[in-house]
């Protein structure tokens, strides 16, 4: 059977202030649809300035509110992702410590993740370190049979060392889960070494799909496990995916993030991800710094992707960087 194909029908710049907008993450929660993402005066890279930002819009087209902000003191907030968990929708962010008499030094030890929460949309509580977290880098989320589960980037056994000392083969794809969405602990390993960025999902029998971001020179991987999530099953793909998001339209399973293919140009890509490999689709308007998508779909033939990028900007990690969301269709 042929994949049906995506076409791109809009694309609408939804926030643009001058500063370095990025890492984005969307979802559709009581009736409404809620972007967040991570905005910073000062660049791409680790600053205590920066601050994640959630809007809500009616449509999910236009309209956007700001509803709530967040910053953590002597943190670098960034990589923000919702959760709906119970009756509350959760916003999670990795945070670097930033310590001002050594602003180079960086430490994945030092990480800590936070939350913040709404139960209604208009109140917000948090930030909170999330308990359980200390050590790890936590980026996308999902829920399955009453459990939450985090995406967490770690070194094996804690290893000291500063970041630019780290060797990515000793890295590890943690997978936490938790009964409240605030206290964690290990469940899994989506991968024992080049742990990086991982977007997954869970089947109704339990089991979880997952898209793993690559290294210098390693690929990204998909990576396949059924409950207790002992054994893995792991493949390698023919290219990297940065800022992956993995999810699923009409059946199918849908990917996008930044594809990096020497000498070509770093661009947000879409693709359906089809027998174990990616079927590319469409290049959404992006370049410089890009990608970190977020998607709803708004039925089985239309959906809505966001994403950042600095093509019309800076054209590099440097401020500013502009917030996008494309319309997608199935043809």
């Amino acid at each position: 059977m042929s994949l049906p194909k995506i076409q791109l029908d809009a694309v609408h710049r939804v926030y643009a202030d001058g500063s370095h907008n990025a890492f984005t993450d969307l979802i559709h929660w009581r009736g409404r649809y809620w972007l967040t993402f991570r905005s910073c005066p000062d660049g791409h890279m680790v600053f205590p300035t920066s601050q994640i930002r959630v809007l809500v819009s009616d449509d999910g087209i236009g309209g956007w509110q700001e509803v709530f902000t967040f910053s953590v003191e002597h943190r670098d907030v960034r990589d923000p992702h919702f959760l709906a968990f119970g009756e509350k929708l959760f916003v999670y962010t990795g945070a670097w410590l930033y310590e001002a008499d050594r602003p180079e030094h960086r430490d994945i030890n030092d990480h800590l993740g936070y939350g913040a929460w709404t139960d209604d949309g208009q109140t917000w509580h948090g930030p909170r370190s999330l308990e359980g977290t200390y050590g790890h880098y936590i980026w996308r989320a999902a829920a399955h049979r009453g459990k939450a589960y985090l995406c967490a980037r770690r070194r094996c056994d804690f290893v000291s060392g500063t970041d630019g000392e780290r060797k990515p083969e000793q890295l590890q794809g943690a997978m936490l889960e938790s009964d409240d969405g605030l206290v964690w602990r290990k469940a899994a390993l989506f991968t024992e070494e080049y742990g990086d960025e991982t977007a997954f999902l869970f089947e109704d029998d339990g089991e979880v799909v997952a898209l793993a971001r690559g290294a210098e020179q390693v690929p990204a991987r998909l990576c396949r496990s059924r409950p207790p999530y002992v054994e893995w099953q792991r493949t390698d793909l023919d290219r990297n995916v940065g800022g992956p998001l993995l999810t699923k339209w009409g059946g199918r399973y849908l990917v996008a993030g930044r594809k990096t293919i020497e000498p070509q140009p770093a661009i947000t890509t879409v693709y359906w991800l089809e027998d174990d490999a990616l079927a590319e689709q469409l290049e959404l308007p992006s370049g410089g710094d890009n990608s970190y998508p977020g998607f709803v779909a708004l039925d089985g033939k239309r959906g809505l992707m966001s994403f950042y990028s600095s093509h019309e900007a800076s054209g590099e990690g440097k401020r500013p960087a502009n917030i996008y969301l494309a319309e997608l269709s199935l043809g």
